[in-house]
């Protein structure tokens, strides 16, 4: 498998994320909350859900996060429209899996765009991600790879005795 830096997942601008160590990346196993506030980590989980055609729950987490710091109660009503038409309503380009009720809720929220109109959703997709797509990122090569990684990097050593 090719490595993240290959994928162009891990340009942050100008700079590049750097690798993390063995013991970060056995940190992300912990929680899902750990994993999504690392950099490489983030970069990491959004290639594992691009591999499986499903990084859709991961973009609509994180623009729900982006949300909740906007200022303006005008961008917030236009950007609250935008977040709707692209993952929430039925058929459309990257629809989350979300029950009617969360998903008539949220249209409901929408009549007031405050920060927590995105909230139940959010939640549902999190719990989405916590018990289906991180488990399998945990068992996949990527985060294996990351977490195997001899000490020196550079050097490829083999382990026959």
């Amino acid at each position: 498998m090719r490595n993240l830096a290959e994928m162009g997942l891990l340009k942050n601008r100008s700079a590049f994320i750097c690798r993390p160590t063995p013991e970060e990346a056995l940190k992300w196993g912990e929680s899902l909350d750990k994993l999504l506030a690392h950099k490489y980590g983030l970069a990491a989980f959004r290639a594992f859900l691009r591999t499986e055609f499903s990084e859709e729950n991961l973009e609509f987490w994180l623009a729900c996060e982006d949300y909740k710091k906007v200022k303006s109660q005008s961008k917030m009503a236009s950007k609250a429209k935008k977040i709707f038409a692209e993952y929430i309503a039925i058929q459309s380009c990257k629809e989350v899996n979300l029950d009617s009720y969360t998903r008539e809720h949220t249209k409901d929220n929408l009549q007031s765009a405050a920060r927590s109109c995105f909230d139940l959703a959010q939640r549902r997709i999190y719990g989405l991600m916590e018990k289906d797509s991180y488990p399998r990122f945990l068992r996949s090569e990527l985060y294996l790879d990351l977490v195997n990684q001899k000490k020196s990097s550079g050097t490829s050593t083999s382990s026959s005795s």
